[in-house]
């Protein structure tokens, strides 16, 4: 059960992602932000690569891999931009819990796509719980209401969406293919697209701006995001997606703890009961199926 194990190393690394990612976008602009620890994260996959030896084997990928492999390296930059843009203007307690929405939709696009369907009744009222804690999480206090709709939260729905698209595709192209050398392709495809961003949008001179201090942040949120990815692709390709999935948004649990030390973000009565729905719904899901 290699698998699982490094599902729950993937939450981990993910929870610190979005907790150092968020010390690095205090000044520092969002777009830019991720195409510098993108750069981090490619070096990280390709040494992975080298270590174990599998950069031979590139001119064995298939092309539909390559095709799947850079639809969900483009999904995952869509992901990334919406989810640190939303990151740089709202709460971490009210964006990650929208960006964990994804779960649901992976969840019911592996069963119809992959025919996970072993133990249906039970992965589907997990999912039901899931979706239950998301909807508690996602409250909105009236006094920004308005601004809240305004600002963060497309950029986090457009995460979530994308965030599911990634773990779909992915699995699609990394079959048959080392889960390191497929991370590095993909993350190859990231670094293209959001440097790409950066230009189109004029950001490029604002390199020379960025705080030294915040650009320690956003290299540890790439090292964090580096193991998390590495892990997590290994559990997709070795393990069941519906369960793998749910397990590495578990992070939320880390994300949430470190928020509430660093940023002082409490949560209310309804957003814990919410979490702790979302924590029963994947421990059920890991557990049972």
């Amino acid at each position: 059960m290699m698998w699982l194990i490094m599902a729950i190393f993937s939450a981990l690394f993910a929870g610190l992602t979005s907790i150092l990612a968020k010390c690095g976008i205090k000044k520092t602009d969002s777009d830019l932000a991720t195409a510098v620890r993108t750069i981090v994260v490619l070096l990280f996959s390709w040494v992975m690569v080298f270590i174990v030896g599998s950069a031979g084997t590139l001119s064995e990928i298939t092309p539909k891999s390559y095709v799947f492999l850079v639809l969900s390296g483009i999904a995952t930059g869509a992901s990334w931009i919406c989810y640190f843009k939303a990151l740089s203007i709202g709460d971490v307690n009210k964006v990650v819990p929208i960006d964990k929405s994804s779960t649901i939709l992976t969840i019911l696009l592996a069963i119809i796509l992959f025919g996970e369907t072993k133990n249906l009744t039970v992965k589907l009222i997990c999912t039901a719980l899931l979706a239950l804690g998301v909807f508690l999480m996602i409250e909105k206090k009236s006094s920004d209401a308005k601004e809240t709709k305004a600002t963060w939260f497309p950029y986090a729905v457009g995460s979530a969406v994308f965030a599911a698209l990634t773990s779909i595709l992915a699995k699609i192209g990394i079959t048959g293919v080392e889960s390191n050398l497929g991370t590095a392709i993909r993350t190859g495809v990231v670094l293209i697209m959001a440097w790409l961003i950066v230009f189109l949008k004029g950001k490029q001179s604002l390199v020379k701006t960025i705080d030294k201090k915040e650009l320690v942040f956003i290299v540890l949120s790439g090292f964090a995001t580096g193991g998390s990815w590495l892990c997590y692709y290994y559990a997709i390709q070795h393990g069941v997606v519906s369960v793998v999935v749910p397990i590495d948004k578990l992070s939320i649990i880390v994300s949430i703890a470190f928020s509430r030390i660093v940023f002082n973000e409490r949560l209310t009565k309804r957003s814990a009961f919410g979490l702790l729905l979302m924590v029963l719904g994947t421990v059920a899901m890991a557990i049972w199926t």
